[in-house]
C-alpha cells in the first residue's frame, strides 16, 4: 500500500514536467528508496530519453530496415574502458590499480545524428540523421502530471513490511527537506496524499476511547457498589491489564498490527 505521495512542482513554470521528472529520477528517487522504513518508491513521470523517429521512405531509399539502425546504435553507443592505471606489468612497489572509464557514450541529438549506418558503393556515408529525426524527449508520453495546473512529477512511497508508518513518514520528509537545499530555484515539494494524519487521528481516538472506558467502568461500578474504595480497584485494573497485555506483546516481538 502507498504510504504517501510527494509531488514536485515548478512554481513559476520554468521547468516542464519532463525536466522535473528527470531531476527527481536522477537526484531524489534513490536517496528516498534508502530511507529507513521505505519498501519501494514509484515515480509518476517520465525521464528524458533520446527519441529517434525513423522515416520509412528514407529507409527504403537507402535499402535499410529498423533493425539495421538499432544494431548500429548499439555498436556505436557503448561505454568503453580506456585501460588501467597500475596494470600489469607493474613495478614491485605498485599499490594502486584503477580502471579508466572514458566518455564514449553519445550525449546529444547531434552526436546521435552522426552515427554511421552504411557506406554506399560510391563511398558516400549514410548517417542516422539522413533517415531519422533525432531529439531529446520523454521516455514515455503516456503519463501527464500536473498539480493545481502546474507541471509536476510525483513519487509514491510504499511502506516496508513491519515498518512504523509515522516514523517512516517523518524520515521521508526530513530527507526531502535535506535534499531541497540542492533543488533548482523554482522546484517545490508538496504532499497531495499522506495517510499519516489518519493514523495519528486513529491513535488519538484509541486513547480517547480508553479514557472514556475507564470513566464508564468507574461510574457503573460505583453505581452498584456505592463504595469508593471498592470501586477504585476494578477501575485501576482495566488500564493495568491493557498496558500489561501490550507489554507482553512488545516483549515477544509482536505489535498491535500483528
Amino acid at each position: 500500500n502507498i504510504l504517501m505521495v510527494a509531488a514536485f512542482i515548478s512554481d513559476n513554470g520554468s521547468l516542464n514536467q519532463y525536466d522535473i521528472a528527470d531531476y527527481v529520477a536522477s537526484n531524489i528517487k534513490d536517496p528516498l528508496s534508502r530511507t529507513a522504513g521505505v519498501g519501494s518508491v514509484q515515480l509518476f513521470g517520465s525521464e528524458y530519453a533520446m527519441r529517434i523517429w525513423l522515416d520509412p521512405q528514407k529507409l527504403n531509399k537507402y535499402n535499410l530496415v529498423p533493425s539495421d539502425v538499432i544494431s548500429q546504435i548499439k555498436v556505436q553507443n557503448n561505454q568503453i574502458s580506456g585501460g588501467q592505471l597500475g596494470g600489469m606489468p607493474q613495478a614491485a612497489d605498485q599499490q594502486l590499480n584503477a580502471s579508466i572509464i572514458v566518455q564514449t557514450r553519445l550525449q546529444t541529438p547531434e552526436e546521435f545524428g552522426k552515427i554511421l549506418l552504411k557506406v554506399q558503393q560510391d563511398g558516400s556515408q549514410v548517417l542516422l540523421r539522413d533517415v531519422a529525426r533525432v531529439e531529446l524527449g520523454a521516455e514515455d508520453y503516456s503519463t501527464v502530471a500536473r498539480y493545481n495546473g502546474k507541471p509536476a512529477a510525483g513519487i509514491a512511497i510504499k511502506l516496508a513490511a513491519g515498518a512504523n508508518a509515522l516514523d517512516t513518514s517523518r524520515a521521508v520528509k526530513e530527507e526531502l527537506n535535506r535534499l531541497s537545499a540542492y533543488f533548482p530555484a523554482s522546484l517545490k515539494t508538496v504532499y497531495p496524499y499522506d495517510t499519516t494524519p489518519f493514523i495519528e487521528i486513529s491513535i488519538q481516538e484509541v486513547f480517547k476511547t480508553l479514557v472514556e472506558a475507564i470513566i464508564l467502568v468507574f461510574l457503573v461500578m460505583y453505581l452498584f457498589l456505592q463504595n469508593f474504595r471498592a470501586t477504585i480497584i476494578p477501575t485501576i485494573a482495566v488500564p493495568v491489564v491493557i498496558l500489561g497485555t501490550f507489554a507482553i506483546l512488545s516483549a515477544v516481538g509482536f505489535t498491535i498490527n500483528t
